[in-house]
């Protein structure tokens, strides 16, 4: 077991760069990438950091040489022989070569391309540009990279012994929550807190704790290097970041309109069949399975990531319904700032309506909150990303207005194509 404390207080190591690996990423990154590569690798794409939380100023945190010393240090990255073999070989949900050889080919000989970075109004400016299989892959590293610089800001001036103190409260909060998952009858749960987590070894902490505390009730991690390490099912899907360049691309009102359920066919052929999970929020729930074609009733499930999750998960059992499904034999994973409390409460009410997952993001792998002065370890909303396509502004309606983006006249013209109304704002706390 690692001392995660002392190699905090040693972090200058060369031994701990903070993202030490092109497959330390969410695996629904890859998945998306190999699609991409597939049916649209000549599409040109922006993506830029995006800090919700304005409060925190990252400019006035993060030293500019220590962060452009990390980017650059992701770009000399190269897929080892050993990552090669594991992508190449293994089996992911049950389907051997899940990574077909001319995208594997491409991808051993990828690094990232150039990224541009300025600093306004006590932020940071990170944009990346090029074509998107390539542009894509650079969302979860900038995040990660941004997130544990933060972290370890907050923590430079501690001495080794306070350290020791501090990852041994946090272990033990972390454990006490594992403590109460451990009761809940049919519990699934995987690790999604990559993108937000307070560093890499702490996520690595956290998944070793899953595994031995939660036994087969932890279904495995989103982060695929982690995964290959401790030999665990690598998870996950797709993401608002198809339906949004995909969208972005229509000519005209009506293509617009089916651009979410184009995504989802190219999905069905590049995985032929597999990998079934539907993210239906990105432009409003309620539009999108309202005017869903019939094929997609007998996918395996919905992910919930914006709104109410219980409306959400209502809404799907609905829609099964009304479309002559079962929805006991359906899957709906929730997603959406969860801690173990909302697991607890969403585990009770849908038990025996529809099968459950969870994936337990930036509360599992970055909850320090009430371990140091002032809370500066508190957890914030940080993303990357789409913002243009060939050109053309990408936007996101989401469930959640707060999490909504794009220029305002497009805005408006998603909501009228989309047929979105009246929407609730939550708080967006990750």
């Amino acid at each position: 077991m690692v001392d995660v404390a002392t190699r905090v207080y040693n972090h200058k190591w060369k031994i701990d760069p903070i993202v030490r690996s092109l497959i330390d990423t969410d695996f629904y990154k890859l998945l998306m990438c190999q699609s991409v590569f597939r049916n649209r690798p000549d599409t040109q794409v922006t993506f830029s950091l995006i800090n919700r939380t304005k409060s925190i100023r990252l400019a006035d945190l993060i030293d500019e040489g220590e962060l452009r010393e990390q980017l650059d240090h992701i770009r000399t990255l190269r897929l080892s022989r050993g990552e090669s073999t594991f992508l190449r070989g293994n089996t992911f949900y049950g389907k051997r070569q899940m990574f077909r050889p001319d995208f594997m080919e491409w991808f051993e000989g990828l690094s990232l391309p150039p990224y541009h970075l300025e600093k306004r109004n006590g932020q940071y400016e990170l944009t990346f540009e090029g074509a998107w299989p390539e542009v894509m892959l650079w969302e979860i590293p900038a995040l990660t990279v941004l997130m544990e610089l933060r972290s370890r800001a907050v923590l430079k001036h501690m001495g080794r012994f306070e350290l020791q103190v501090l990852y041994a409260r946090a272990m033990t909060k972390l454990w006490e929550k594992i403590e109460r998952l451990r009761k809940i009858d049919g519990l699934r749960v995987a690790d999604f807190g990559t993108r937000r987590r307070h560093s890499f070894l702490w996520q690595d902490w956290c998944v070793q704790a899953m595994i031995e505390g939660l036994g087969n009730k932890f279904t495995g991690t989103s982060n695929c290097l982690i995964a290959m390490r401790r030999e665990v099912e690598a998870i996950g899907t797709n993401a608002h970041e198809l339906p949004m360049v995909y969208s972005a691309l229509a000519d005209t009102d009506e293509e617009l309109a089916q651009a979410p359920y184009q995504v989802l066919a190219d999905w069905h052929e590049e995985h032929e069949g597999n990998l079934r999970v539907i993210l239906p929020d990105t432009y409003g729930t309620e539009g999108f399975l309202r005017r869903a074609p019939d094929w997609l009733t007998t996918w395996t499930g919905i992910r919930i990531d914006s709104g109410d999750p219980v409306e959400g998960a209502e809404t799907a059992i609905r829609w099964w319904k009304d479309r002559g499904e079962d929805p006991r034999e359906k899957l709906v994973i929730f997603s959406d700032g969860l801690d173990v409390e909302k697991i607890e409460e969403l585990s009770a009410m849908f038990r025996g309506r529809v099968r459950v997952s969870f994936g337990w993001g930036t509360m599992l792998t970055n909850d320090f909150r009430g371990l140091v002065e002032g809370d500066a370890l508190a957890p914030f909303s940080l993303v990357c990303k789409a913002i243009a396509a060939n050109g053309r502004p990408t936007v996101k309606l989401s469930d959640n207005p707060n999490k909504a983006m794009g220029p305002l006249e497009e805005v408006e013209r998603y909501k009228r194509v989309f047929g979105v109304g009246p929407q609730t704002a939550r708080e967006v706390l990750v």
